[in-house]
């Protein structure tokens, strides 16, 4: 076992890493896969090589010139008139080359970064659309490390790395042509020199790619500990954990060190080996061809023309730890790219699909189940009908299964046993514009973007003008909250909402819900964390938002319960009981039993409801 698989052994694996499939196990087939997945990135891209060829074959023509000027230029004496006019021959051949390589570099950056905002965009948006499942499965981190650091890895390669390897293969060929056509037990020589630098570099192959996998593993396991770390800020200095989780975040950035320490480390004793062996392999050519020359039929100028192909010959080869490093570091970071992109969509979105009546919406439950990836059943067997117009509650201790439940409700991941219709109409048979403008989730923590207030309301619409979100306000009674707010519906909303109150960021929540006018309103109950006061306010804007709608709500506090049409009680993924308020209560059962409790006159009789 190398010492890098004991390293992951010792910290019992690695925490972020999404399994690539057997497809991407090698350099070539991520190569193959990536530019199939990047057709900006093939667009062109032979022209480019071409051009860079070229360019190639040009400055291999430089020796051969310098060999004619040598051997011809003093023929008899010095011909000025032949020796100038071979260097203005020079002189246009570096300036065609130089011309050639600008061009091919400023289309292969332009194609490059054309390529990587649309592999960023594409990643993005497939995260986007990975199920709740997934998305709990994944650190958050992990997903931002594949969008931002592990796209970023790739722009060496593809600006410069990529089209190295085609340039110096062709350098390698061209000028071992050139020097087995000067001299072939020179070239014969060289090549032996090579092949054991060739065999160190395969050797330590195995080596490079595993290195910089972990490297871009660790990227992603910093920048989830550090984003984990400053979103959690506020309970940091709360609960005084700053040593803890800076040490936490210490050990994640020392982890990254230490793992691109020995990346670094082995690109490096590559640079040495490559340095060493080119100049061995000049000092033969000069002594062999000192030598030897006479005898091998070699002139000065062709001693001197195979001097300076040598080093043509042998400048790929100098050059190899850095291509190789930036190759696998790019390698490494687009594996864990297409690794994301292989993460199955469950929710498959029907070809034009049905769109949903604009009134309230009935649902129908019919024996459903759910579980997260790797984990126990959550949901199990539920079945429930809610009529249109209906309020209902859902009931249950944490880990009941109501939350995911209604998360099922949204679609916000498809059951693996069962169906769910709205409206009569299968779920999974919606139009998916018309399921994001009929079923609207407000949850208890509303989520407010680094925007206005005015801009986090229209995004509950698309197209949604001032106007609309001026009604939308108007419509739940906050015309005269948002009067009070220093910049009105311009004021700012902060990152994450944090510029306003917890109770603020429900209000403009539930305005975000208004402006899409939904036939179905699920809510997890949003007075459960904010004060008297707010909590007046909410409540008033929720009995107007719910008015001829659809409400299905997650009832934490049961005087929410006991004010609904219909109550659902949940037990460890179950559905247990249902009816009235009163009907429970006169049943003795379970929700009989979380009542008293609540009101404090018994306990819970223990068991009940399980987490």
């Amino acid at each position: 076992m190398s010492t890098i698989e004991l390293e992951q052994a010792a910290r019992g694996g690695d925490d972020d890493e999404i399994p690539a499939s057997a497809e991407l196990a090698s350099t070539w087939s991520v190569l193959k896969r990536g530019l199939r997945e990047s057709p900006e990135l093939r667009r062109g891209l032979w022209f480019t090589a071409l051009l860079s060829i070229a360019v190639t074959v040009a400055n291999l023509v430089s020796p051969v010139l310098v060999q004619v000027i040598f051997d011809n230029g003093f023929d008899g004496g010095f011909r000025p008139v032949f020796v100038f006019g071979i260097c203005a021959a020079a002189l246009a051949l570096v300036s065609v080359a130089y011309l050639g390589s600008r061009l091919a570099g400023r289309r292969l950056a332009a194609k490059s970064e054309e390529a990587l905002a649309v592999l960023r965009v594409r990643t993005f948006a497939h995260i986007h659309e990975l199920s709740i499942a997934e998305q709990t499965k994944e650190k958050r981190g992990v997903f931002v490390a594949r969008v931002t650091a592990d796209v970023d890895s790739l722009a060496q390669f593809t600006e410069w790395g990529g089209i190295a390897w085609i340039i110096s293969f062709t350098q390698i060929v061209g000028t071992l042509v050139l020097m087995l056509y000067y001299s072939w037990q020179l070239s014969i020589a060289m090549v032996l020199l090579v092949i054991p630098l060739l065999l160190v570099v395969g050797k330590m192959q195995a080596g490079f790619s595993e290195a910089y996998s972990l490297v871009r593993t660790r990227v992603g396991e910093m920048l989830s500990e550090v984003s984990e770390s400053v979103m959690g800020a506020a309970v940091v200095r709360v609960y005084g954990i700053d040593e803890s989780v800076d040490e936490r975040v210490q050990e994640r950035i020392r982890a990254r060190y230490r793992a691109e320490m020995r990346a670094h480390g082995r690109a490096a004793a590559l640079w040495p080996a490559s340095v060493i062996f080119g100049g061995i392999a000049l000092v033969v050519v000069v002594v062999l061809g000192a030598t030897f020359g006479t005898e091998w039929g070699l002139t000065f100028g062709k001693v001197t023309a195979f001097l300076f192909l040598a080093q043509l010959f042998l400048d790929p080869f100098s050059d190899l730890p850095e291509v190789y490093s930036e190759t696998q570091t790019a390698i490494a970071g687009w594996r864990k790219i297409l690794a994301v992109l292989d993460l199955p969509v469950e929710i498959r979105e029907p070809s034009g699909g049905v769109d949903l009546i604009a009134e309230a919406l009935s649902v129908d439950v019919d024996d459903i189940s759910y579980r997260y990836p790797e984990g126990p059943v959550v949901v199990r067997g539920v079945s429930l009908a809610i009529g249109a117009g209906a309020h209902v509650a859902l009931v249950g201790e944490t880990g009941s299964g109501k939350t995911t439940l209604a998360k099922l409700l949204a679609r916000l991941a498809d059951p693996f046993e069962g169906m769910i219709a709205v409206g009569g109409v299968d779920l999974r048979e919606v139009a998916p514009a018309s399921r994001r403008r009929a079923i609207r989730m407000v949850p208890q923590d509303a989520f407010l973007f680094d925007a206005t207030i005015r801009e986090n309301v229209r995004f509950g619409r698309e197209g949604a003008t001032d106007r609309d979100v001026d009604t939308a306000f108007s419509e739940l009674g906050l015309t005269d909250w948002i009067e009070s707010l220093p910049n009105g519906l311009d004021t700012e909303a902060g990152e994450r909402g944090d510029a306003v109150s917890v109770g603020e960021r429900q209000l403009v929540a539930l305005a975000r819900a208004q402006i899409a006018e939904p036939g179905l309103l699920i809510l997890d109950e949003a007075t459960s964390s904010v004060d008297p006061g707010t909590e007046g306010r909410i409540t008033e804007a929720l009995r107007r938002l719910s008015a001829g709608r659809t409400v299905v709500t997650i009832a934490h506090r049961l005087s929410t319960a006991e004010q609904a049409d219909h109550v659902f009680v949940m037990d460890r993924g179950r559905l247990l009981e249902e009816g009235t308020h009163a009907e429970l209560c006169a049943r003795d059962g379970i929700y009989a039993r979380m009542f008293a409790s609540w009101l404090g006159n018994v306990e819970p009789a223990k068991g009940d409801l399980g987490a």
